[in-house]
């Protein structure tokens, strides 16, 4: 078949033309609080250039007990660079050491929420190309890390223009001896107060009227689904404003991948109203 000389030209163009990658890199980012130094991964949309005028929001992303701050990119969702770049966001993915994303009021040792909110934040904002303020952040995770989407963006609205959760555990109190809790609480039976502090349906007075884009997603047959039910009637209670998806599924990362292309959507949409 031939070619016409345009076709042909065209086509060298196109060969020759730059192929924008995502970056994808981890690293390390030093805690004065806990005086130790934390893995990160970092996400780069394809067309991030560090020395050019474009600023990103950036979307802080939580993996769940047991996991680590490759499980998003390496496991739960592979396509996480492909969905950075589709919706023009840089993704950061801290490693949360089962912390549930506290300032544990019982072991110095365990001070994720500042890291997460403070220390992190700014090394983030000094080396990337970041939207640095409320507008431009959002946080969300999976099952302890939907506990920590919701504990951060509510307690640091400062911080954090957005939050989300998915299959979250939002009121931690009916698991008393599950996921290491106790160890960043104490047990439960002596340390009552700790607990109701330290639980996310009943943080829900701070949130300020229309000031933070909310967005929660568990799955019906998911062990948490019950206290996700409770905290979505009490933020309708409250007349708090908040997306709430309930599909079916289970506790499950098959179930996170999926959930995460809506909480993205969301985000994007937030992101554009700066």
């Amino acid at each position: 078949m031939k070619r016409s000389l345009t076709t042909f030209c065209l086509l060298t163009a196109m060969a020759c033309l730059p192929v924008l990658a995502q970056t994808v890199d981890t690293i390390e980012v030093f805690s004065p609080k806990m005086n130790r130094t934390i893995k990160n991964v970092v996400v780069l949309p394809a067309g991030y250039d560090g020395a050019g005028s474009v600023k990103y929001p950036v979307l802080y992303l939580l993996h769940g007990y047991g996991g680590r701050y490759d499980t998003w990119v390496n496991g739960t969702k592979k396509s996480l660079p492909q969905d950075a770049a589709k919706w023009e966001m840089i993704v950061v993915c801290p490693d949360g050491q089962n912390s549930w994303y506290w300032d544990s009021p019982v072991d110095p040792a365990y001070r994720f929420e500042t890291y997460v909110s403070s220390e992190l934040i700014k090394h983030i904002d000094e080396r990337y190309n970041t939207v640095a303020s409320p507008k431009g952040r959002a946080v969300t995770g999976f099952s302890m890390g939907g506990h920590g989407g919701l504990w951060l963006g509510i307690n640091h609205p400062e911080v954090f223009g957005a939050c989300g959760s998915m299959s979250g555990g939002v009121d931690i109190r009916p698991f008393p001896d599950n996921w290491d809790m106790k160890k960043r609480l104490g047990k439960y039976k002596e340390n009552k107060e700790n607990w109701d502090n330290h639980t996310v349906i009943n943080r829900l007075h701070k949130i300020q009227p229309n000031s933070l884009a909310i967005i929660i997603d568990c799955g019906v047959n998911d062990f948490f689904y019950t206290v996700n039910e409770e905290l979505h009637k009490k933020m309708l209670y409250m007349n708090i404003p908040h997306d709430y998806i309930v599909r079916p599924g289970g506790h499950t990362h098959e179930y996170w991948n999926n959930a995460l292309d809506y909480q993205m959507m969301f985000f994007s949409k937030f992101f554009g109203q700066k």
